[in-house]
């Protein structure tokens, strides 16, 4: 089974609305090579509609214009680019389809596709969402920014149902950019106070 790995750009106060007001100060090497890794080694990304409609706005004229950014722009061309949408879709970027109604029920198929290569996810935070909820998300790649952007769209809406996670590995870039990779899990556990207090340092009387 493929998995699915999701990136996204986030500050401190857990803002991941319009991170290309906020976030380019904090690009450098490291961050361009965090990237590569969820978007430039892929055959296959899954896009929200917006998120898909920024990257077709904006990568078709950059491969075109073989600026220094028009190979990274090549990959993102060539990759398979499935977009989730409630809407019939016209494409004009190459290799680009619509992911079927359901979308758990696609997704679950396109997860069960042959390939080894993972399928790469940016920004789409509704998808997100809704395949954290449900199960269907391996990954989440978090490039978490010292920066409290103190308004916009947060990755986690209030809701009735915890998601627990464990960290899968943890990096941190010379901005203060934090890489961290997180996986789901069933349960974070049960505790209490009693069990915490063990932890707490011990003073003499």
């Amino acid at each position: 089974m493929r998995k699915i790995t999701a990136q996204l750009f986030i500050s401190l106060d857990g803002v991941v609305e319009a991170p290309d007001q906020w976030h380019f100060p904090y690009f450098n090497d490291e961050m361009g090579a965090a990237v590569d890794v969820t978007l430039g080694r892929v055959d296959t990304l899954l896009l929200g509609r917006k998120t898909y409609d920024s990257f077709a706005g904006a990568w078709p004229e950059r491969e075109a214009a073989g600026g220094e950014d028009a190979p990274f722009a090549k990959v993102l061309g060539d990759a398979r680019k499935i977009v989730v949408s409630n809407q019939q879709l016209d494409f004009t970027w190459r290799n680009s389809e619509q992911l079927g109604s359901d979308l758990i029920k696609a997704v679950t198929a396109l997860k069960n596709e042959p390939g080894s290569s993972p399928i790469g996810m940016s920004g789409s935070v509704s998808v997100v969402r809704q395949l954290l909820a449900a199960g269907l998300l391996d990954e989440l790649h978090l490039l978490v920014h010292p920066i409290a952007v103190r308004k916009g769209m947060r990755l986690f809406e209030e809701g009735e149902a915890p998601i627990p996670l464990k960290l899968i590995s943890a990096e941190t870039f010379q901005t203060g950019v934090l890489n961290l990779f997180y996986a789901p899990v069933e349960s974070a556990g049960e505790a209490t106070y009693d069990d915490a207090k063990a932890h707490l340092p011990q003073t003499e009387q």
